[in-house]
């Protein structure tokens, strides 16, 4: 296989388009349960929750966790509202996580995974109080959310001190749109330079090996589906086949699902005619129904509008 130039490759260099038109922050989520997961001096991060309808505590519904896209640097926790709202009404808890970035708390990027293994953390601590299974958390994102995601499954580091490391942070399964998934040189690709090195480590606070879940695949991994446009100029679709093909070299399950010509971000409500946001969300409705996280298929089409 041909490898693509890791200039190109590591998409820390350019990974800011979902950040455009950044939207009111701290947000106001209609129709979620808000409660703060974890605090960091003065900066409380928080969790918004979508039940679904009657859910009760005593329940033990399967949730999912979705993290923002923005380059480590920005970004909403809206983003994945409507995700959120249909997976509820589907029978799951979602929930939409803030975390720390650059722009707002001056952070590197391995905070931003720091925070996203609390998040993942806390729901598994707290399911018996909010009804939730605790075997049964997945995990998503978009681009640098979809690494959040992927690193809370594959990277051994970055727990929180603090946290009471025999309560897993990992996720159970992986829902990940136009994720960034590999953050380093790869044997036999071109050799960056020591000062780009220099710069890349200096922006996650660590080697970049050790924020690259490429680079940390290893067996009996969550079960994943990808969705990314094969016209992504941010985070290259060679990286993600790269991704997959590992992931089957050791033996987990991921299922890539190409989309031609689609740039990055082609996935989120309110693009276009919203007809890719709609074929992707009955996707990852057929994931998770293969998992057993949702019982049947929809009875109507989810809505364009």
């Amino acid at each position: 296989m041909k490898i693509v130039s890791l200039a190109t490759l590591i998409c820390c260099f350019g990974l800011i388009s979902e950040a455009k038109g950044q939207k009111e922050y701290p947000p106001h989520i209609d129709g979620a349960k808000e409660v703060t997961y974890k605090t960091v001096d003065t900066t409380k991060l928080n969790l918004w929750i979508f039940n679904p309808e009657k859910h009760k505590s005593t329940d033990t519904a399967p949730a999912i966790i979705f993290f923002f896209g923005g380059g480590w640097n920005a970004g909403s926790p809206t983003q994945f509202v409507k995700h959120c709202e249909y997976l509820s009404a589907r029978g799951m808890v979602a929930i939409v996580a803030d975390y720390r970035v650059k722009s707002r708390h001056g952070v590197p990027a391995k905070d931003c995974v720091s925070d996203a293994k609390s998040a993942i953390r806390w729901v598994r601590e707290n399911a018996s109080e909010f009804g939730i299974d605790s075997n049964r958390i997945a995990a998503g994102g978009g681009s640098a959310g979809g690494h959040l995601a992927a690193a809370c499954a594959t990277l051994p580091r970055f727990d929180d001190e603090n946290e009471n490391k025999s309560i897993s942070s990992k996720p159970n399964a992986l829902v990940l749109f136009n994720p960034a998934l590999v953050l380093a040189p790869i044997d036999g690709g071109e050799k960056l330079s020591n000062e780009k090195l220099a710069g890349l480590e200096k922006r996650m606070g660590t080697k970049p090996e050790n924020m690259s879940p490429y680079h940390n695949v290893v067996g009996k991994l969550p079960p994943t589906i990808i969705f990314h446009g094969t016209g992504d100029n941010t985070v290259p679709f060679m990286s993600i086949e790269l991704f997959t093909k590992r992931m089957h070299d050791f033996d987990n399950k991921c299922t890539l699902v190409a989309y031609q010509g689609e740039p990055h971000g082609f996935f989120n409500y309110g693009n276009k005619s919203n007809a890719v946001f709609v074929d992707t969300v009955h996707k990852m409705d057929e994931f998770l129904i293969s998992l057993s996280y949702l019982t049947a298929p929809p009875e109507t089409v989810v809505s364009a509008n």
